[in-house]
């Protein structure tokens, strides 16, 4: 925030926008008289019109961002409540609304797609949004929870089947079911816990 510019406009930096904009105009319209005066006063009026301007300009377009901001924020925390309860229609419409679509936008829009058990989609959309912001650790972990859970599917050809033929035991026809499904139980339950943990994660 530049306290210069607000003292340009000769406003605190707690004031409304209404504020703002009624010392922008008595401002603008005193110096416009001023700059018709001869000599060094005419001259400072002008220049302190070009000020006014840009002051003016600078701090409506900072507060405007601010409160993109939060928009965006409160509107990202209303999708991850969706997900939390349950309604995943609900998250991908409120997802489905957003112009712009930022790395946190992907991150949900995964959530959604794992939900739906839509696991390369949500691979992904994660895969977008460490290109996007890469400091965020709840993306890299996400992802490679889903990565885990990916390779262990490909390993084992889906859920491990119990084999019929009970003599057998080289361990290659299901004589090391428990251990394998308590791994991939385990490992389901780790992408689950992340994802339903990271939409609590501001």
């Amino acid at each position: 925030m530049d306290r210069e510019n607000y003292e340009i406009l000769q406003v605190s930096e707690n004031a409304t926008d209404e504020e703002i904009a009624a010392s922008y105009e008595a401002l603008k319209k005193k110096y416009n008289e001023e700059k018709w005066q001869d000599g060094e006063a005419g001259m400072n009026a002008a220049r302190m019109l070009g000020k006014l301007d840009a002051a003016y300009q600078e701090i409506m377009d900072e507060r405007r961002e601010k409160k993109e901001n939060t928009s965006g924020a409160d509107a990202f925390e209303q999708v991850a409540e969706k997900i939390r309860g349950g309604d995943i229609a609900g998250a991908q419409a409120l997802l489905d609304g957003f112009n712009e679509r930022n790395a946190e936008w992907h991150y949900l829009q995964s959530v959604v797609f794992y939900k739906k058990n839509w696991l390369n989609e949500s691979k992904k959309q994660l895969e977008i949004a460490m290109q996007m912001d890469g400091s965020v650790p709840k993306y890299k972990e996400a992802y490679d929870r889903l990565n885990a859970r990916s390779e262990y599917k490909r390993e084992t050809g889906g859920a491990p089947s119990v084999n019929p033929d009970l003599s057998s035991d080289n361990g290659q026809m299901g004589g090391n079911w428990c251990a394998n499904c308590a791994s991939m139980c385990y490992t389901f339950l780790c992408v689950n816990c992340l994802f339903n943990l990271c939409c609590n994660c501001r």
